[in-house]
């Protein structure tokens, strides 16, 4: 039974990738034609299986977790700007996970929390597309130099390359 659903939610990772090079107007209507249909025959599933499947097994798990996130899974199809999932975000703190074993034998307090800031810094300049080392040493050497809010902002990693 899981195998029908497991081709539905692949089937909607397809569309997603069908639709990645596409505006987010295109998107969003791709979703509601192509979309919508499976979530809609992939709830229906959802409603049928739950009542027949214990909550302890392991489809049974599956089936409830799914039940209990519907309002969540179905969200990305309210606009075309929205991530089928979170993996992005997932792959973005994965190394304030592997920090956090490191930060347990910082010295200090103060020095874990640099920690944290340096790898916020540098997950956020990988999100803006920037090399981090580079824009690291671009902010730093300008920094000194900045004077207003203007300044200031034209360092922030989505306002521009580091040269």
């Amino acid at each position: 039974r899981a195998d029908v659903a497991l081709a539905m939610i692949n089937k909607l990772y397809g569309i997603e990738r069908d639709l990645k090079d596409v505006t987010d107007d295109q998107r969003f209507a791709g979703r509601q034609a192509q979309s919508l249909p499976v979530l809609t025959q992939l709830k229906s599933w959802l409603e049928k299986t739950l009542p027949q499947v214990t909550a302890q097994s392991a489809l049974g798990k599956a089936v409830h977790y799914l039940g209990n996130n519907w309002s969540r899974l179905e969200r990305y199809i309210e606009a075309g700007f929205l991530p089928i999932d979170n993996n992005a975000a997932e792959r973005a703190i994965k190394p304030f996970v592997i920090g956090r074993k490191a930060w347990l034998f910082s010295d200090t307090p103060k020095g874990a929390a640099a920690s944290a800031q340096l790898y916020s810094l540098i997950e956020t300049a990988k999100a803006n597309g920037q090399e981090p080392y580079a824009w690291l040493r671009h902010v730093l050497e300008r920094l000194p130099l900045a004077e207003s809010v203007e300044d200031f902002e034209a360092l922030l990693p989505w306002n521009g390359r580091a040269s």
